[in-house]
């Protein structure tokens, strides 16, 4: 039988390969971020064209390479960062393998420019699917200048499995802010399609953090500070109030390198356990710097993924730091039975003395006394008119009330008198009964066959979510005018994510009068929405667009309807009138779909009366 084992080609290799690096554009975004960071690189440029599907261009500062090392860093398993095994177990540097450049030139239209400082000129190559097309020297800046273009042109079934460019660009801005948050002492920009999307300056930790989520995140944060012998941490962590819907607030940094733990962010959730509602997830921006030699990074291909030599006193000790510093700034409860908050001497009155009031009394003081003049109170001046005849107050009553008594007779009375009742005992028996709330949570009704039980929350959903859907589709919604403008703050990914949406939410009844880069005034809101609920319903829209991004086949319009239609649907626990209860009982059947919830869950079911005859069998 002939031999049948053969070695690859390098190209199909690499290729193979790339399917573990570069599983998309933001895979490629983070490869090159962490080269240029490697390089020691003080300013640092992002560049996208159309979510990195046809450019996506990395420009640093940094030490640069010389012409030997230019070819050779596209080489597989080519890197200055380990000499011999033992080196993978102290590692201070982002790449190592040796496979990022590789694999992506394999897949991409590559084009590097770089210059050593001491070089006069530096070096130009460009390459195709793993060949080098040319390499020439050339005039360029200090540093590194990488081009990627075309991603995936000799694997278009790879390219077809890309999402659209809201999604993918979501991951490229994901990827930029944990390489930005990892070092706040770099200097990072990005653009995309032309417009400058981030410009970072160097910057300390927590200025970099509000820098990067807008300004009304520096009030959410409190500092954690911790160092033992076995972990330093240092960050911060958002009060609880603050808690949000999504996780995409939650960071780890293990020695400066982003890193997905469930392990440590059990830790942390347990520090708020009390604190948070049943499905919130408290913001954490933690950095943890550990001995190289107790972690292993090479576990997974993107090593975001970090396997801890001791995992039990690291979460041990980072669920103790976060709960203090929490304590520390009063942010959790303190129990104190001996003492009363309510009764604390603000500090601004701490040494001042009581002053005892005083109280003068005109002990000569007679309200009867009659006269022109009176005695002058030492408090006040009492002026008292003298009085005349008391018989004058008297005259023409006897008159007045004659006449009154000879009109008498031709005052007439209603035939029927009326109780006040809106409606007569027929009629509201029948409302009464009509329907019933259950523990403010469900509606029960009775039909022909038996009984209904209906979801108060999710039927209003329902209700709400075609009514929305009808406002976006025909463009007619109605909005109430706001007597002063309602100011929201936003983060920069935020505002980008409101602008797409900006169209449909008008259709809703939203009227936007600024739309700057971090602010958005609003001067109308839908007639069915309350001023104070504006932020919760845009907050809650923003994290369900992060949760599921609307691709090229989902409809964004839809999902802004469910969205707002779970924000302003009637709570579980919220009290109705039967005139409410049977609006939403009738409403819910006058719409097209009223068995299920936007969600796809049952709004209500139905109990027949031999359904309760066989539980008295």
């Amino acid at each position: 039988m002939a031999d049948i084992i053969q070695l690859l080609p390098d190209h199909v290799a690499n290729q193979i390969a790339a399917g573990e690096v570069v599983q998309r554009p933001a895979s490629v975004v983070k490869e090159l971020l962490e080269n240029a960071i490697d390089a020691d690189a003080a300013m640092i440029k992002l560049v996208v064209k159309d979510a990195g599907k046809t450019l996506i261009h990395v420009i640093d500062n940094g030490k640069g390479m010389s012409g030997t090392d230019a070819r050779l860093s596209f080489e597989r398993h080519a890197t200055s960062k380990i000499r011999s095994a033992e080196d993978l177990f102290s590692l201070n540097t982002k790449g190592f393998r040796g496979e990022a450049l590789a694999s992506i030139a394999a897949i991409a239209h590559v084009e590097l420019k770089s210059k050593q400082e001491e070089d006069e000129l530096g070096t130009h190559i460009e390459i195709e699917g793993s060949e080098i097309k040319s390499q020439e020297v050339t005039v360029t800046p200090k540093g590194t200048s990488i081009a990627v273009k075309h991603l995936f042109y000799n694997i278009p079934a790879r390219r077809n499995f890309l999402k659209s460019n809201t999604v993918e660009l979501r991951h490229i801005i994901d990827e930029f802010h944990r390489v930005a948050l990892a070092h706040p002492d770099i200097t990072f920009s990005m653009y995309h399609n032309g417009s400058e999307s981030f410009n970072l300056p160097k910057s300390n930790y927590r200025q970099r953090v509000v820098n990067i989520f807008g300004n009304k995140a520096n009030e959410k944060l409190v500092p954690v500070e911790e160092e033992t012998e076995v972990l330093k941490i240092s960050g911060f962590v958002g009060k609880p109030e603050f808690a949000k819907r999504t996780k995409t607030e939650q960071f780890f940094f293990v020695n400066n390198r982003f890193i997905k733990s469930g392990y440590l962010n059990h830790a942390v959730n347990a520090a708020y356990d009390g604190l948070i509602k049943d499905g919130s997830h408290p913001s954490y921006f933690l950095k943890l710097t550990v001995d190289p030699k107790t972690i292993d990074i090479n576990i997974h291909p993107t090593k975001t993924e970090i396997k801890f030599d001791d995992e039990h006193t690291l979460y041990a000790i980072l669920r103790s730091s976060v709960k203090h510093s929490l304590g520390q700034f009063n942010i959790a409860p303190v129990l104190d039975f001996d003492r009363d908050s309510n009764l604390d001497t603000p500090y601004t009155y701490k040494q001042r003395q009581a002053i005892t009031p005083s109280v003068e009394v005109d002990r000569d003081f007679n309200p009867f006394q009659s006269g022109a003049s009176m005695k002058v109170s030492p408090i006040k001046t009492f002026k008292r008119e003298p009085v005349g005849q008391w018989d004058s107050l008297y005259v023409g009553l006897e008159s007045k009330g004659t006449q009154t008594h000879s009109n008498f007779n031709e005052v007439q009375f209603e035939s029927q008198s009326h109780d006040g009742a809106l409606f007569n005992d027929e009629t509201s028996l029948k409302t009464a009964n009509t329907t019933y709330q259950l523990h403010n949570k469900y509606i029960i009704s009775t039909i022909k066959s038996g009984m209904m039980i209906l979801d108060q929350h999710r039927a209003h959903q329902r209700v709400l979510y075609e009514g929305l859907l009808k406002s976006m589709t025909i463009k007619e919604a109605v909005s109430q005018q706001l007597l002063f403008p309602l100011q929201l703050q936003f983060s920069t990914t935020e505002m980008e994510q409101l602008k797409e949406l900006r169209e449909d939410l008008e259709h809703t009844g939203f009227v936007f009068s600024e739309f700057s880069n971090a602010n958005v005034e609003i001067t109308g809101v839908p007639i069915n929405v309350s001023e104070s609920e504006v932020e919760r319903i845009l907050d809650q829209l923003l994290s369900d667009v992060q949760d599921e991004v609307p691709d090229a086949n989902f409809s964004a319009t839809d999902l802004l309807a469910k969205s707002m239609a779970k924000s302003l649907a009637i709570k579980t626990g919220q009290s109705m009138t039967a005139m409410e209860q049977e609006h939403l009982v009738n409403s819910l059947f006058a719409c097209k779909a009223p068995s299920v919830a936007p969600d796809n869950r049952v709004t209500f079911i139905t109990m027949s009366v031999e359904d309760f005859d066989k539980k008295f069998m």
